[in-house]
């Protein structure tokens, strides 16, 4: 189901409760809602859709991917950049790194570990951020 975008800044500086198997519906909107935005949009977070849940999902190379309780467990090569987000108006600056490894849980709540570079990282730090409560 295609789910109206959160914009409410108190609500998305929340930081977001650990996800489980009860939140698969959550995950299939989350998607859902994406590709009606991707356009515009190449990633999304639970909180961005109303739902106060570590889950987020993002174009991963021309397919879509989902990630349960996403954390990012070692970084490197900062660089500065400029962000949007469909829940914000305009671009803000931001730090990043060209290369992240991520621990998180597949939909059947397998643990899973994958390093990630170039604009796919970049994406999952600013979703990771919306489950953390950072406002970019």
């Amino acid at each position: 189901m295609i789910r109206e975008i959160c914009k409410d800044e108190a609500f998305l500086a929340q930081k977001a409760e650990l996800a489980t198997p009860a939140d698969l519906q959550v995950a299939a909107d989350l998607l859902d809602t994406l590709i009606h935005h991707k356009e515009g949009c190449v990633g999304l977070a639970a909180n961005m859709i109303g739902v106060n849940k570590r889950i987020i999902a993002f174009d991963n190379d021309g397919s879509y991917m989902v990630m349960f309780n996403p954390q990012i467990i070692k970084k490197a090569e900062p660089y500065d950049t400029e962000e949007g987000c469909l829940s914000l108006s305009g671009i803000r600056p931001t730090k990043r790194w060209k290369s992240i490894k991520v621990s998180w849980q597949n939909e059947k709540f397998q643990q899973r570990l994958k390093t990630f570079t170039g604009w796919t990282a970049q994406i999952i730090q600013h979703e990771i951020d919306h489950c953390e409560g950072i406002i970019i």
